[in-house]
């Protein structure tokens, strides 16, 4: 048959076309359907909660950001199709998920996998009172010695006789403040000013709680700012922060944390500090930068997408200067609304250098929100009562 070149190339013209409308039925399949990201809360937790419609709602955001669909809660039941990406309410334990939840990298959750359930609290922050003293499997002598200057005097113990040893060591320099390992958002703290009240302050932590998680004790601060350094990644997208928490009070009158102001950088650590950042901040990120890279070197097995560290500065007893990292976030947090509320204004416009975001919480009904806020909770919690959150943002002026 002799060839017919116009009957060819209206077949190649064809064949084309055909493969430009699979390619776009391929990416718009891709767009939609890639992937899916769930909520995971290990225990189960209360769904009418602030804390978890607020996750709810950061979830939805995150399926925006990676195209992805959202999932609702995660089924362990459920085959699905296609990747999931993780939103989980706390941190998690390598041992106890990874291999049920096939998560191998930051890529696949909001948040981190630590590879001992202690490695996720504050005790990790400080020493031990001595050699004598009781560590978990999996404690690192070397992690303390490496933020050993980037952090305030404390330590860190698992059992009652450790904890009255360093207590009563610390008490020598003026007060101290008892940190039980769980507790979050300021609450559960107890300042004590001698023997008496340590050994109160101790007995009333949850026996195996101590046992497992430890208790940190360190010299208590007055006139202090508190700052939030962090990290967070989704994706192609990698931003870095710094700013200072707000405290207010919660509806019993408790004073606890209150939101986050923030200046938010695309890209790194580097990113940040060219920015034209105070050299309070500045001494306040690079102390949050000691303390990251350490756990990543000392911590086998530790991965996070959102990485935050509360760091303080303020005066001691003496009225000598102070600052030092206090604790570390690997999970969704206070300043999760801020992160992505800027991640989102970075992936829709790609020359923004700088964002400054924050978010708020408030307790008791008060007055609404600003008309631009992005509200991700206002009403009853059971817990504590009638609460507000939500997030502004807005591109950052570098002054």
């Amino acid at each position: 048959m002799p060839f017919d070149s116009e009957r060819a190339g209206h077949i190649q013209a064809l064949t084309q076309r055909q493969r430009r409308t699979a390619a776009k039925r391929m990416t718009a399949a891709a767009r939609h359907h890639t992937g899916l990201v769930v909520c995971y809360a290990p225990g189960g937790s209360d769904a009418a909660s602030h804390e978890a419609v607020t996750r709810v709602g950061i979830a939805k955001k995150l399926a925006a950001l990676k195209r992805y669909d959202f999932g609702g809660d995660y089924d362990p039941s459920r085959r699905y199709q296609g990747p999931l990406y993780f939103v989980p309410s706390t941190t998690l334990v390598a041992s106890e998920v990874s291999d049920a939840l096939a998560l191998r990298s930051e890529d696949d959750l909001f948040g981190g996998v630590v590879p001992r359930q202690f490695i996720a609290t504050k005790t990790i922050t400080h020493p031990l009172v001595d050699g004598e003293a009781r560590a978990p499997e999996g404690w690192s002598s070397r992690f303390t010695d490496a933020v050993h200057d980037a952090v305030l005097a404390g330590y860190s113990a698992f059992s009652v006789e450790d904890a009255q040893r360093a207590g009563a060591r610390l008490l020598e320099r003026g007060a101290v403040r008892v940190k039980p390992a769980l507790a979050i958002g300021g609450r559960g703290q107890t300042v004590v000013a001698d023997a008496d009240e340590l050994e109160a302050a101790v007995a009333a932590i949850d026996p195996a709680e101590l046992a497992s998680c430890g208790v940190a004790l360190e010299q208590n601060l007055a006139e202090v700012t508190t700052y939030s350094v962090g990290q967070v990644r989704v994706g192609d997208l990698l931003a870095t922060y710094c700013g200072t928490q707000m405290l207010t009070h919660d509806n019993k009158g408790d004073e606890v944390y209150g939101g986050s102001d923030l200046t938010v950088a695309r890209g790194d650590f580097d990113a940040l500090l060219a920015l034209n950042v105070p050299d309070d901040a500045r001494r306040a990120v690079d102390q949050a930068r000691v303390y990251d890279e350490a756990a990543r070197a000392c911590f086998q097995g530790f991965f996070a997408s959102r990485r935050n560290y509360d760091t303080v500065q303020g005066c001691d007893e003496q009225g000598r200067s102070c600052c030092g990292v206090l604790e570390q976030s690997w999970r969704i947090g206070g300043a999760s609304g801020a992160e992505i509320a800027a991640l989102q204004m970075f992936q829709a416009e790609p020359g923004l250098k700088a964002v400054h975001a924050r978010c708020v919480e408030v307790y008791g009904e008060g007055d609404p929100p600003p008309p631009d806020a992005t509200v991700y909770f206002r009403g009853v919690d059971d817990g504590v009562g009638f609460i507000t959150k939500y997030t502004q943002a807005e591109t950052h002026v570098d002054a």
